[in-house]
Protein backbone atom coordinates (compact mmCIF):
# COMPACT_ATOMS: atom_id res chain seq x y z
CA UNK A 1 0.00 0.00 0.00
CA UNK A 2 1.86 2.73 -1.41
CA UNK A 3 1.73 6.54 0.25
CA UNK A 4 3.04 8.16 -3.22
CA UNK A 5 4.53 7.52 -6.15
CA UNK A 6 8.41 7.25 -4.53
CA UNK A 7 7.58 5.38 -1.73
CA UNK A 8 8.55 6.14 1.85
CA UNK A 9 11.43 9.25 2.52
CA UNK A 10 14.24 8.39 4.85
CA UNK A 11 16.32 10.25 7.40
CA UNK A 12 19.77 11.46 6.96
CA UNK A 13 20.75 8.94 9.72
CA UNK A 14 19.51 5.96 7.13
CA UNK A 15 20.85 7.15 4.47
CA UNK A 16 24.37 6.48 5.71
CA UNK A 17 26.43 3.46 5.48
CA UNK A 18 27.33 1.42 8.76
CA UNK A 19 30.98 2.54 9.02
CA UNK A 20 29.73 6.22 8.17
CA UNK A 21 27.73 5.80 10.96
CA UNK A 22 30.07 4.39 12.98
CA UNK A 23 32.73 7.23 12.62
CA UNK A 24 29.78 10.11 13.39
CA UNK A 25 28.58 8.14 16.68
CA UNK A 26 32.24 8.53 17.78
CA UNK A 27 31.96 12.67 16.87
CA UNK A 28 29.57 13.25 19.28
CA UNK A 29 27.40 11.90 22.00
CA UNK A 30 24.04 10.47 22.68
CA UNK A 31 21.95 12.55 24.76
CA UNK A 32 18.15 11.79 25.73
CA UNK A 33 15.25 14.35 26.45
CA UNK A 34 12.20 14.04 28.30
CA UNK A 35 8.87 14.57 27.14
CA UNK A 36 7.96 18.43 26.31
CA UNK A 37 12.09 19.53 27.09
CA UNK A 38 13.09 22.29 25.20
CA UNK A 39 16.28 21.31 23.13
CA UNK A 40 17.19 24.62 21.92
CA UNK A 41 15.34 27.79 21.88
CA UNK A 42 15.45 30.69 18.83
CA UNK A 43 17.68 33.24 19.50
CA UNK A 44 20.85 30.79 21.04
CA UNK A 45 24.07 30.29 19.64
CA UNK A 46 23.67 27.12 16.82
CA UNK A 47 27.21 25.76 18.79
CA UNK A 48 25.72 21.93 17.51
CA UNK A 49 23.62 19.35 15.62
CA UNK A 50 20.91 16.82 16.28
CA UNK A 51 20.50 13.30 14.98
CA UNK A 52 17.26 11.68 16.23
CA UNK A 53 17.57 8.52 16.79
CA UNK A 54 14.58 7.85 18.42
CA UNK A 55 10.92 10.23 18.73
CA UNK A 56 9.96 13.04 17.95
CA UNK A 57 10.48 16.69 17.48
CA UNK A 58 8.60 20.12 17.30
CA UNK A 59 9.98 22.78 15.83
CA UNK A 60 8.15 25.87 16.88
CA UNK A 61 8.55 29.80 15.95
CA UNK A 62 7.35 32.60 16.92
CA UNK A 63 4.94 35.17 15.05
CA UNK A 64 5.45 39.03 15.33
CA UNK A 65 2.45 38.90 17.50
CA UNK A 66 3.88 36.47 20.15
CA UNK A 67 1.58 33.55 18.38
CA UNK A 68 3.31 30.29 18.77
CA UNK A 69 3.03 27.97 15.86
CA UNK A 70 4.51 24.49 14.92
CA UNK A 71 6.66 24.70 11.92
CA UNK A 72 7.55 21.37 11.05
CA UNK A 73 8.13 18.07 12.28
CA UNK A 74 11.01 16.15 12.99
CA UNK A 75 11.85 12.16 13.65
CA UNK A 76 14.17 9.22 13.20
CA UNK A 77 16.82 9.95 11.28
CA UNK A 78 16.55 13.70 10.76
CA UNK A 79 18.89 16.03 11.35
CA UNK A 80 17.83 19.12 13.46
CA UNK A 81 19.87 22.72 13.88
CA UNK A 82 22.51 22.23 10.94
CA UNK A 83 20.90 25.30 8.95
CA UNK A 84 21.19 27.73 11.37
CA UNK A 85 25.44 27.18 11.47
CA UNK A 86 25.35 27.63 7.95
CA UNK A 87 23.80 31.04 7.79
CA UNK A 88 23.31 33.19 10.92
CA UNK A 89 24.81 31.30 13.44
CA UNK A 90 21.69 31.47 15.82
CA UNK A 91 19.14 29.07 16.14
CA UNK A 92 16.26 30.29 13.85
CA UNK A 93 13.52 28.16 15.44
CA UNK A 94 12.46 26.21 18.91
CA UNK A 95 13.28 22.41 19.00
CA UNK A 96 10.86 20.71 22.07
CA UNK A 97 10.85 16.85 22.41
CA UNK A 98 7.52 14.91 21.76
CA UNK A 99 7.63 12.21 24.11
CA UNK A 100 11.10 10.56 25.04
CA UNK A 101 13.44 11.88 22.27
CA UNK A 102 16.90 9.92 22.15
CA UNK A 103 19.45 12.62 19.66
CA UNK A 104 23.35 11.94 19.04
CA UNK A 105 24.54 15.50 19.35
CA UNK A 106 27.64 16.65 17.59
CA UNK A 107 29.08 19.81 17.50
CA UNK A 108 28.88 22.08 14.68
CA UNK A 109 32.60 22.26 13.39
CA UNK A 110 32.85 18.33 13.52
CA UNK A 111 29.42 17.72 11.94
CA UNK A 112 30.83 20.36 8.74
CA UNK A 113 34.49 18.18 8.50
CA UNK A 114 32.37 14.88 8.57
CA UNK A 115 30.64 15.80 5.66
CA UNK A 116 33.64 17.35 4.34
CA UNK A 117 35.65 13.93 4.51
CA UNK A 118 32.87 11.32 3.75
CA UNK A 119 31.23 12.09 -0.09
CA UNK A 120 28.39 9.76 0.30
CA UNK A 121 27.65 11.08 3.68
CA UNK A 122 28.03 15.05 2.15
CA UNK A 123 25.58 13.27 -0.65
CA UNK A 124 22.90 12.09 1.89
CA UNK A 125 22.95 15.15 3.44
CA UNK A 126 22.03 17.37 0.36
CA UNK A 127 19.39 15.03 -0.50
CA UNK A 128 17.76 15.89 2.63
CA UNK A 129 18.25 19.67 2.45
CA UNK A 130 17.30 19.27 -1.12
CA UNK A 131 13.62 17.21 0.07
CA UNK A 132 13.14 20.00 2.61
CA UNK A 133 13.43 22.63 0.44
CA UNK A 134 11.57 21.72 -2.53
CA UNK A 135 8.47 20.52 0.96
CA UNK A 136 8.49 24.00 1.96
CA UNK A 137 8.34 25.49 -2.12
CA UNK A 138 5.61 23.06 -2.52
CA UNK A 139 3.59 24.18 0.55
CA UNK A 140 4.20 28.21 -0.09
CA UNK A 141 2.79 27.41 -3.98
CA UNK A 142 -0.19 25.33 -2.71
CA UNK A 143 -1.41 27.03 0.36
CA UNK A 144 -3.21 29.97 -1.62
CA UNK A 145 -5.26 27.69 -3.74
CA UNK A 146 -5.93 24.84 -1.52
CA UNK A 147 -8.32 24.11 1.33
CA UNK A 148 -7.46 23.35 5.01
CA UNK A 149 -8.66 20.13 4.49
CA UNK A 150 -6.11 19.46 1.55
CA UNK A 151 -3.48 20.83 2.96
CA UNK A 152 -4.19 18.52 6.19
CA UNK A 153 -4.74 15.34 3.83
CA UNK A 154 -1.25 16.13 2.17
CA UNK A 155 0.12 16.48 5.72
CA UNK A 156 -1.07 13.23 6.80
CA UNK A 157 -0.20 11.57 3.67
CA UNK A 158 3.67 13.43 4.31
CA UNK A 159 3.81 11.95 8.16
CA UNK A 160 2.78 8.50 6.89
CA UNK A 161 5.24 8.19 3.93
CA UNK A 162 7.97 9.13 6.37
CA UNK A 163 7.13 7.92 9.73
CA UNK A 164 3.91 5.10 9.25
CA UNK A 165 4.75 1.87 9.67
CA UNK A 166 2.81 -0.92 7.58
CA UNK A 167 0.21 -3.07 8.88
CA UNK A 168 -2.77 -5.31 8.09
CA UNK A 169 -5.19 -2.72 8.61
CA UNK A 170 -3.47 0.15 6.77
CA UNK A 171 -0.53 2.50 7.33
CA UNK A 172 0.01 3.34 11.34
CA UNK A 173 1.31 6.91 12.64
CA UNK A 174 2.32 7.52 15.68
CA UNK A 175 0.88 11.05 16.14
CA UNK A 176 2.18 13.12 17.95
CA UNK A 177 0.62 16.31 17.38
CA UNK A 178 -2.80 17.64 18.75
CA UNK A 179 -5.49 18.59 16.83
CA UNK A 180 -4.16 22.19 17.02
CA UNK A 181 -0.65 21.47 16.10
CA UNK A 182 -2.13 19.91 13.15
CA UNK A 183 -4.10 23.15 12.11
CA UNK A 184 -1.09 24.76 12.82
CA UNK A 185 1.01 22.98 10.16
CA UNK A 186 -2.08 22.40 7.94
CA UNK A 187 -2.14 26.29 7.74
CA UNK A 188 -6.00 25.99 8.95
CA UNK A 189 -8.26 26.20 11.92
CA UNK A 190 -9.09 23.59 14.53
CA UNK A 191 -12.21 23.28 13.67
CA UNK A 192 -11.65 22.50 10.17
CA UNK A 193 -8.91 19.66 11.39
CA UNK A 194 -11.87 18.23 13.87
CA UNK A 195 -14.64 18.18 10.86
CA UNK A 196 -12.19 16.54 8.14
CA UNK A 197 -10.95 13.81 10.49
CA UNK A 198 -14.57 12.81 11.67
CA UNK A 199 -16.01 12.55 8.37
CA UNK A 200 -12.66 10.79 7.09
CA UNK A 201 -13.19 8.39 9.80
CA UNK A 202 -17.08 7.76 8.79
CA UNK A 203 -16.01 7.18 5.43
CA UNK A 204 -13.42 4.76 6.40
CA UNK A 205 -10.15 6.62 5.31
CA UNK A 206 -8.73 7.07 8.76
CA UNK A 207 -9.40 5.36 12.25
CA UNK A 208 -7.89 7.53 15.01
CA UNK A 209 -6.80 6.30 18.42
CA UNK A 210 -4.86 7.92 21.09
CA UNK A 211 -2.11 9.66 19.67
CA UNK A 212 -2.05 7.43 16.49
CA UNK A 213 -3.66 7.32 12.87
CA UNK A 214 -3.59 4.43 10.60
CA UNK A 215 -4.78 5.70 6.87
CA UNK A 216 -7.29 2.61 5.71
CA UNK A 217 -7.58 4.28 2.33
CA UNK A 218 -4.79 6.15 1.02
CA UNK A 219 -6.08 6.40 -2.24
CA UNK A 220 -9.11 8.32 -1.02
CA UNK A 221 -6.50 10.40 1.02
CA UNK A 222 -4.23 11.27 -2.13
CA UNK A 223 -7.88 12.02 -4.28
CA UNK A 224 -8.71 14.76 -1.10
CA UNK A 225 -5.52 16.13 -1.13
CA UNK A 226 -5.22 16.35 -4.55
CA UNK A 227 -8.89 17.58 -5.72
CA UNK A 228 -9.46 21.16 -7.26
CA UNK A 229 -11.07 23.71 -5.24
Amino acid sequence: MNLNETGPTQGFWVLLTDEERAVLSDLGRITVFPPGATMCVEGDPATHVFILMDGWVKILGVTSDGHEMVLALRGHGDTVGEVAGETTGYRTATVQAIGTVRSLIVTYEKFSSFLDSHVGAAHAYRRMVTRRWNDAESMLRTRSVTIGAQRLARLLLDLAARHGIQTDRGVHVAMPLTQVELASMAGTSRATVTRALSNWRRRGIIRTGQRDLTITDPGALRKIAAQQT
